[in-house]
């Protein structure tokens, strides 16, 4: 599979380091299976010298050994960058022997304020996308229109019904993130009803979960590190440059290491579903429409039934496929239970104790089609608690299960 966004800014410099070959290794190369999704960018594959043929690996291999080869293959892949080929860029840069493999010496380079000897997992298992640290940009000043009485106007109107959103609500505070914005940047500080929020969404692992900012370190914002760890997105606080794994909230390298963002309940519904719920709710728009093709896919069927996790080599989940799709709760403290979606879709409604999770048809994937208004119904999730008086909106992720079974490995995926 390909980490297919990237930068999303007009000039970006590719920090040398981040790519340069390292001595190479004998019999290593960067594989991936000829069943996955290729990248709609023949240029891309023509720069690292790729080639491709049914049911067959590709492989590629590094052709930028020397000093003034390697200096044009980067100017090479700074174009890529600055023109938003991601294809070109993600075929390109894992051509590099040693690119997606972990090398602390040469990320002190890019990250000189890390402290890499203060880590909870084995640096080995954090790997390089393909871009580089805020290749994928973050949004740190979102911008939103403004529903009325549930109707779109401006450049939210093209939201169809069915496109999926990141719910969150604050008191009367009610916004919604667009995957096919989020799909393009991955993070968004916030601040919403006067909470400061981070709002994630990791394409690879399908995860779109919601934090608080605030710490007992004090308030963080957040960047891309361009890396992944069991394919997740791993991100970055500003203020200590830790890197934080988006799957659990927690930070796992540098001088926060150990502490925990909060999780926020939020939704991942289709827009029209938002629109029901909140009539005047914000909704989050480019702050440069033109500067990506929102509303592109750019992992056309990376869910599928067959396909494969990009750059992850764990054990993989018994029982269901790996890009099969389940609810991840935790239900009691530390008692982390998920829930095929397709056993979700079959009932329509789970019950565990006190926590009821429900379903319903009417939201699109973003990560089937090559637009993501065109991708195939996975429907509605909602994942609430039974208090006195109602029920209450919990925590719950829509992911992959591959992704729960490595954060998860001894947690149960409930398929009957």
């Amino acid at each position: 599979m390909h980490r297919l966004e990237l930068a999303a800014v007009a000039d970006v410099t590719t920090p040398r380091s981040a790519l340069e070959c390292p001595p190479a290794q004998e019999g290593t190369a960067q594989r991936r299976s000829a069943s996955a999704p290729v990248p709609e960018d023949p240029a891309g594959a023509a720069a690292c010298n790729s080639s491709r043929q049914s049911g067959e690996v590709m492989e590629t291999s590094c052709r930028t050994q020397g000093k003034e080869e390697r200096e044009q293959a980067m100017e090479k892949l700074r174009g890529h960058l600055r023109r938003g080929s991601l294809g070109a860029v993600m075929i390109f840069a894992l051509a590099l022997p040693g690119a997606s493999s972990a090398s602390p010496d040469r990320w002190r380079s890019e990250w000189p304020r890390t402290d890499f000897a203060k880590h909870s997992v084995d640096l080995d298992e954090i790997r390089s996308g393909g871009p580089p640290k805020d290749g994928i940009p973050a949004i740190d000043h979102p911008r939103f229109e403004r529903l009325e009485h549930g109707r779109a106007a401006g450049w939210s109107a093209r939201l169809a019904p069915s496109e999926p959103v990141v719910s969150f609500v604050v008191e009367r505070d009610a916004r919604a993130y667009p995957l096919r914005i989020l799909i393009w940047h991955e993070i968004v500080n916030d601040v919403v009803g006067g909470v400061p929020v981070l709002v994630t969404y990791c394409p690879l692992c399908n995860s779109a979960i919601v934090f608080r900012r605030s710490t007992a370190s004090g308030l963080l914002d957040f960047g891309t590190t361009g890396k992944l760890r069991h394919s997740d997105l791993v991100m970055y606080d500003r203020q200590t440059e830790s890197w934080w794994q988006q799957f659990s909230g927690e930070a796992i390298v540098g001088a926060l290491t150990g502490t925990r963002l909060s999780l926020l309940p939020a939704r991942l519904e289709s827009f029209a579903r938002f629109a029901k719920r909140f009539g005047d709710g914000l909704v989050l728009v480019p702050n440069d429409p033109g500067l990506r093709n929102y509303g592109r896919n750019p992992y056309v069927a990376y869910d599928r039934q067959g396909a494969r996790p990009f750059l992850y080599d764990g054990s993989m989940p018994d029982g269901i496929e790996p890009m099969a799709r389940v609810v991840a709760v935790e239900v009691e403290p530390g008692d982390h239970q998920a829930f095929a979606l397709s056993l979700l879709r079959e009932r329509g409604e789970v019950r565990q104790g006190d926590v009821i999770l429900r379903w319903s048809a009417g939201q699109s994937s973003a990560l089937d089609a090559a637009i993501v208004d065109g991708g195939r119904d996975v429907g509605n999730v909602v994942v609430q608690r039974q208090m006195r008086g109602g029920f209450v909106d919990i925590p719950y992720d829509v992911t992959f299960a591959f992704a729960y079974h490595a954060f998860h490995p001894g947690s149960p995926i409930h398929t009957r």
